[in-house]
Formats: structure tokens, C-alpha cells, sequence
């Protein structure tokens, strides 16, 4: 029998990526991501709920996603789920599925303002990095920039920022 873990979301970034090091110096990060759904019930008014997942990314593509995005910024991510386990405190087993990152997509601008009106402070460089690494470079080019848009494509097509949920 043939197996298939792949996971698709796009969401908003629910709290700053927070990267750390393997004893061997791979990076990992790690952050939540919400996504909304929105629905009319049969009394026909408008209902929403929030599922908020755990995620996790490796390597350079942790260190690219703790760089240049932090809570409430947009991200698709392409992954697979994986089952965490471990003993709490209390001796009883724990687990929970998180998404493991094999790729993403930055989807949106960052606003330059917080949800208050504020203006959002610059990113600031990530805490931690071995020193043995070399300083980040920018980041590789299909995950810098969103593909162009088809010349025969509508202007609402996905080519661009518009992203229909």
C-alpha cells in the first residue's frame, strides 16, 4: 500500500519564528500558524473558526523564515506532518502533530503598521547563530519573490498578491 503525508497551509503567522541550534549547528524553527475558516450555518448567519498549528522548519529555510517574517505576517507552507512524543512532567506520555516545512511562500506584504495603527518596529537579526556559520545572505530566489503572472492571465489570477482566502 502506498503512504502520502503532504500538508498545505496558508496563514498567518500566530507568534515570532524562534530559532535555535542542533548540538551539530542545523537550525530549527519554530512557530505557530492560524488559519481561518469562515461558513453560513443553516440559520444563515456568518460563522468562523481558528485552527492553530504548530510548525517547524530545518536549516537554512528556518533561518530564511525567523529573518524575514514574524507574528501575524501571511506564509504558505508545503509539508508533512509529524508526530512529536515526550514525558511530561507529571510522568505521563505526551504527543502532538506538528508540520515539518519542506517549502514555502512568502504571500503577502508585511504591513507596515500593527493592528493598533502603530508603526512596526524593523525585524531584528536572529539571536543564537553558531559562530561558526558565516553571516545569512539573502535568501535563495524562488523563495524571495513571488512568480510572475502569465501575460494572458486576468489581473485577479494568482499570479500576484491576491491570494483568495
Amino acid at each position: 500500500m502506498a503512504n502520502f503525508n503532504k500538508v498545505i497551509l496558508a496563514g498567518n503567522i500566530t507568534r515570532d519564528p524562534q530559532v535555535r541550534y542542533t548540538p551539530n549547528g542545523t537550525a530549527v524553527a519554530d512557530f505557530g500558524v492560524a488559519i481561518n475558516r469562515q461558513w453560513k450555518g443553516q440559520d444563515g448567519q456568518t460563522k468562523e473558526e481558528v485552527c492553530f498549528i504548530d510548525v517547524q522548519a530545518w536549516s537554512r529555510t528556518g533561518e530564511i523564515i525567523t529573518d524575514h517574517l514574524g507574528k501575524g505576517d501571511p506564509i504558505l507552507i508545503e509539508g508533512r506532518l509529524q508526530m512529536h512524543s515526550w514525558q511530561g512532567q507529571d510522568g505521563q506520555k505526551r504527543t502532538k502533530h506538528v508540520v515539518v516545512v519542506e517549502s514555502f511562500q512568502f504571500i503577502g506584504r508585511r504591513s507596515q503598521t500593527d493592528q493598533s495603527g502603530q508603526p512596526r518596529p524593523p525585524r531584528q537579526p536572529r539571536q543564537g547563530q553558531p559562530p561558526s556559520q558565516p553571516p545569512p545572505g539573502p535568501p535563495p530566489g524562488p523563495q524571495q519573490q513571488d512568480p510572475p503572472a502569465s501575460p494572458d492571465a486576468p489581473p485577479d489570477s494568482f499570479g500576484g498578491e491576491d491570494i483568495p482566502f
